[in-house]
């Protein structure tokens, strides 16, 4: 195994570093914009000064071709290889800076471009690319989570429209967004995962409302998405009518390594452990000498994270799809998420009962706090653990169903 980095990866890294160091603007890197979701919010500040942030980074990338790193670049990306990804973003990651386009670059635009009509991919792909248009998925029900093939919204075609009534959930970002994808009934008499069609719409449209979800932290990410007679032209439509499934499940971004995961991870240890050190770390920490071998526990979970990383952007190199092995990063980034959290908040010991973080008695700005509050949706978001684990199970390990 050679963690170094080769003469064309090392070139291609510092080419990496060399930009962010150029012009990613003050305001990220800094701890102020890292949080996820920090491009989004931004684009749509009332504060010039955060506006021209996301403006300014956004055509940065763009002149490199890095908006979309893992499009072809006959549609405008970058068209890297997965060991490229992998540099790309963990050199991203580790200076906190914004990634750029949300869902519409890894989840729409990878769809649109094996799956939509040159119009659609004329009208959209140059737009997420911009940054003038973000997109957010509207896929979970209320009844259709992990099942997600059970949803329930429906779209009855009328003419050259579809009439969409139904309702979404954990929405995420939804509020910053321009359009929505989503994934609707068309066929209710169809087995669950067919009879499903994917379409696009602008979030204007009349009848769609959005309403906001406000987490155990006081955040608001998640929204309620709502349909009461929504029409969506049938040119809106991704894909043949009630094969929305398949065209949904398009992923054409291979980089699956949560490498993000592993350095943020540790960013937030290094974070830590500096202010630890520091006259007000050490007076606001009473927990820090009891915990100070879970601290060392949670290095070394990210280091193990790290080569987990590793080890699926190697197979991707190859040519190789993971399969387990992504369940098995994924599991094992999610709970290590909660443990860093949980860690810090006890090392504070009752400062971590102050969640204000504009409170002077807050350490860290009560970062630790909200974090594992925030953490606590990691293992249900994207897969459940208890799915990660049926999927190792089964085809990690051979075991039977059942």
């Amino acid at each position: 195994m050679d963690w170094a980095d080769d003469n064309e990866q090392a070139a291609f890294r510092s080419r990496v570093r060399g930009v962010i160091t150029a012009s990613l603007p003050k305001r990220y890197g800094s701890g102020d914009g890292e949080e996820e979701g920090s491009w989004e919010r931004d684009r749509r500040s009332p504060v010039a000064e955060h506006k021209q942030a996301a403006a300014d980074w956004t055509k940065a990338l763009a002149e490199q071709g890095w908006v979309a790193p893992h499009w072809p670049k006959e549609y405008g990306g970058a068209g890297l290889s997965p060991m490229e990804q992998f540099i790309f973003k963990q050199e991203m990651a580790a200076s906190g800076a914004p990634s750029v386009g949300g869902q519409g670059v890894s989840q729409l635009g990878p769809t649109l471009i094996i799956h939509g009509t040159p119009e659609q991919k004329a009208e959209h792909l140059p737009k997420i690319l911009s940054g003038e248009v973000d997109w957010r998925q509207g896929y979970s029900e209320p009844g259709a989570g992990s099942d997600l093939a059970s949803l329930q919204t429906r779209a009855v075609r009328d003419g050259d429209e579809y009439v969409i009534n139904g309702q979404k959930i954990w929405t995420s970002l939804a509020h910053y967004a321009d359009w929505l994808y989503a994934l609707v009934r068309t066929d209710p008499d169809a087995p669950k995962h067919r009879g499903i069609s994917f379409l696009l719409m602008d979030k204007t449209t009349p009848g769609l409302s959005i309403r906001p979800l406000i987490d155990m932290s006081s955040r608001h990410h998640f929204n309620e998405t709502f349909f009461e007679d929504v029409r969506v032209p049938v040119r809106n439509r991704v894909g043949e009518e009630n094969r929305g499934w398949y065209v949904g499940m398009t992923l054409l971004d291979f980089e699956r390594s949560n490498i993000t995961g592993a350095v943020n991870g540790k960013r937030t240890l290094d974070r830590l452990t500096a202010f630890l050190q520091t006259a007000e770390g050490k007076a606001k920490s009473p927990g820090a000498k009891a915990n100070r071998l879970a601290v060392a526990d949670r290095y070394i979970e990210v280091d193990v994270m790290f080569n987990f990383s590793f080890r699926i952007i190697s197979m991707q190199n190859r040519g190789m799809v993971p399969n387990y092995e992504a369940s098995v990063s994924k599991l094992f980034n999610s709970e290590m998420n909660q443990k860093i959290a949980l860690t810090g908040t006890r090392v504070f010991g009752l400062y971590a009962n102050i969640y204000d973080g504009k409170d002077e008695r807050a350490p860290l700005g009560a970062s630790m706090s909200t974090n594992y509050l925030r953490s606590v949706s990691s293992t249900i978001a994207a897969g459940t653990s208890e799915i990660q684990r049926n999927i190792i199970a089964t085809r990690g390990l051979g075991l039977p169903r059942g």
